[in-house]
């Protein structure tokens, strides 16, 4: 398919498991995993409590978003990068909201779709 053919594919891998990498940090005790765990009614586990489904559907997700802003990156058409990420961060703001987490719950899910879109916008840039 002519649509990957420019695709920087190591710039959406790293940038793929940078942002799993930044969501780890993110969602821990250390950073914001505390009130977003209270917020959003749920107990922060151990590693061999993680969520599969949920890990791996985040890896996917966070896949399926670099390779959007992969497929934006050749065109320099960052205007397109940047709504695809902030059409994400709404959608997971929305999301948070019709299950009634808290407003702390939602923001730290939504920025942490901001963080990581700049982070992938970072890789496409500098490699």
């Amino acid at each position: 398919m002519e649509i990957f053919s420019n695709v920087n594919w190591l710039a959406v891998f790293v940038g793929t498991i940078i942002s799993f990498l930044v969501g780890w940090a993110w969602f821990s005790p250390v950073l914001f995993g505390k009130g977003w765990a209270e917020g959003s009614r749920v107990e922060l586990g151990t590693v061999d409590q993680m969520p599969v489904f949920a890990m791996v559907s985040q890896l996917i997700a966070l896949f399926l978003l670099a390779l959007v802003i992969g497929l934006t990156a050749p065109s320099n058409d960052i205007i397109t990068a940047v709504l695809a990420i902030l059409a994400v961060a709404v959608f997971s703001a929305s999301n948070g909201a019709f299950v009634q987490k808290s407003r702390y719950a939602t923001a730290v899910d939504f920025f942490y779709i901001i963080a990581v879109g700049a982070a992938m916008i970072a890789c496409q840039s500098l490699l």
